[in-house]
C-alpha cells in the first residue's frame, strides 16, 4: 500500500515495487497493491477513511492476513487502521526491521537489530495492543518478541540502555582490531552499494569465498572481510557491508552507525551499482547520501557498474568497456572483468606510492628487513658493502618503517 502526493507516479510505483521485493525477502506473498494520490497525508488514517474502508474490504475479500504500508505509520494511525482492518498492519520500517532480525548472525548484528526494534516499538505500544491480542507470530514479530512488547515503557527504556551499553563494549573491542590493522598498515577496501547490487557475489568471486549471495534485498547483513590478492602480490582486506536502501529506517541507521562507520576507515570504496536496474542513477544517489551522512564522502571511490551481462542494450557494454575516471563496467562472473577491476583497484590505491631507488650499507639489517616486509622490491643490486633497492611502497605503510628510513625514502621518492 502506497500513498503519495508530491512524488511522481513513477517514483511511487517504483517504491511500491521495492516494497514488494522486501515482502518477498520476508517470505510474504503479495496478492494486491493499492496506490492513493493525496494532497496531504491523513493524520488519522494516512490514506483517508474512505480508502482505509476500501482496503478493509479488500482484506476481507482476498482473505489477507497482513497489510504493509509503504510509509511510516504513527501510533494513532496504527490504532485506527487496526480497529478497521481485520489483519495485521505494519509499515515499511517494521518490514525492514523484521528482515534484519531474520538475517543478523553476529552478536553485534543481533544487538543492533533488537535496539532498533525497541526504539521503533516504544512510542507504538498503545497501537500494538490489538496486534498483541492475536495468536501466532509472522512478519513483524521477530526479534524482541511479544512478551517484551507487553511490558511498560520503563522496562523497554531499561532494555534500550542495556543494549546500548552492550553495543558500546562490542564497538570498543572492534576498535582494538581496527587499531591493530592500522598499526600493521593493512590496506582496507570496502564494498558499498544499494541492496542487491551484487556486492556479496563480487566478494565471493574476487576472494573465492562462500558468503551468502541471493537475488533478494538484504541477503546479507553482517559485515564480512576477506583477503584479496592483487596482481602485483599486494594484499588488501576487502569488506562487504550491509546494503543501503531508500528510506532506510532512521532507527537502523542509528543502531548500525558503529558498523556502518567501518567504511570511514577504508582506503578505497568500491561503490557497486546494478547497471541493469532501470533506476540505477537514483540508487546511486541514495548510497551517496548515506556515505555523506556517515562522513565517508571524502574517501577515494571506484564506481563499479555490475551486472552488465543482464543489460538489455548490449551496445552500451560495447561502447563503455572502460569508462573515464574512477568508473568501470563489469560482470562479477566474467574473469577478465575481475582482472580489469583488480588492476583498477591497484592503480587507484597505489597511484601515490613512494617509488624510487635507495642505497645504504648492508649493515642496516633492520632497514633491509623493514623494506622487504612493507615494500615491493622491484630490483636489488649489491656492490661491495652497499645495497641498492628499486622499490615501491604504499603511502599508508610509510609510518610502519623506522623514522630514519622514512626520511631516506622521502628523499628518494620520484
Amino acid at each position: 500500500m502506497s500513498c503519495g502526493s508530491k512524488l511522481h507516479e513513477w517514483e511511487l510505483r517504483s517504491s511500491l515495487e521495492e516494497l514488494a521485493g522486501l515482502a518477498d525477502t520476508a517470505h510474504a506473498e503479495v496478492i494486491e497493491q493499492v496506490i492513493q494520490f493525496r494532497d496531504r497525508k491523513d493524520r488519522a488514517w494516512l490514506v483517508g477513511k474512505g480508502k482505509a474502508e476500501e482496503i478493509a474490504q479488500l482484506v476481507e475479500d482476498l482473505e489477507a492476513d497482513l497489510v504493509i504500508f509503504d510509509q511510516e505509520l504513527i501510533p494513532s494511525q496504527i490504532k485506527h487502521l487496526e480497529e478497521l482492518i481485520d489483519a495485521k498492519v505494519i509499515d515499511r520500517t517494521q518490514l525492514i526491521l523484521d528482515i534484519f532480525a531474520g538475517r543478523a548472525q553476529t552478536k553485534e548484528g543481533r544487538l543492533q537489530v533488537e535496539l532498533a526494534q525497541l526504539q521503533y516499538m516504544l512510542p507504538r505500544l498503545v497501537g500494538k495492543r490489538k496486534e498483541l491480542s492475536r495468536l501466532g507470530g509472522g512478519i513483524g514479530t521477530r526479534g524482541p518478541g511479544e512478551k517484551k512488547l507487553e511490558t511498560d515503557r520503563r522496562h523497554i527504556r531499561r532494555q534500550i540502555d542495556i543494549l546500548k551499553h552492550d553495543l558500546e563494549e562490542v564497538r570498543k573491542h572492534r576498535q582494538l582490531h581496527q587499531a591493530r590493522r592500522k598499526k600493521q598498515a593493512v590496506t582496507q577496501v570496502s564494498l558499498v552499494g544499494y541492496t542487491n547490487a551484487g556486492k556479496s557475489t563480487l566478494l565471493n568471486q574476487l576472494t573465492e569465498s562462500k558468503v551468502l549471495a541471493e537475488d533478494k534485498l538484504f541477503a546479507t547483513l553482517d559485515p564480512t572481510s576477506r583477503k584479496l590478492d592483487l596482481s602485483s602480490g599486494q594484499e588488501v582486506l576487502l569488506t562487504d557491508t550491509v546494503g543501503f536502501i531508500r528510506n532506510l529506517p532512521h532507527q537502523l541507521v542509528a543502531s548500525f552507525r558503529s558498523t556502518l562507520e567501518q567504511v570511514t576507515e577504508a582506503d578505497l570504496l568500491l561503490h557497486v551499482v546494478d547497471a541493469s536496474h532501470p533506476e540505477s542513477s537514483e540508487q546511486m544517489k541514495v548510497v551517496e547520501e548515506v556515505l555523506e551522512e556517515l562522513g565517508a564522502a571524502h574517501i577515494p571511490t571506484l564506481i563499479v557498474f555490475n551486472k552488465v551481462d543482464q543489460m538489455t542494450d548490449r551496445s552500451i557494454r560495447e561502447e563503455s568497456e572502460e569508462l573515464e575516471g574512477n568508473r568501470i563496467m563489469i560482470s562479477a562472473f566474467n574473469q577478465s572483468d575481475l582482472e580489469r577491476l583488480k588492476a583498477k583497484v591497484e592503480e587507484i590505491l597505489y597511484q601515490n606510492d613512494f617509488k624510487g631507488t635507495v642505497s645504504f650499507s648492508v649493515e642496516k639489517g633492520d632497514w633491509i628487513s623493514a623494506l622487504y616486509r612493507h615494500a615491493e622490491i622491484l630490483h636489488s643490486e649489491t656492490e661491495d658493502l652497499e645495497i641498492s633497492f628499486q622499490y615501491r611502497l604504499p603511502r599508508n605503510k610509510l609510518n610502519s618503517l623506522p623514522r630514519d628510513l622514512q626520511e631516506r625514502l622521502q628523499l628518494s621518492n620520484k
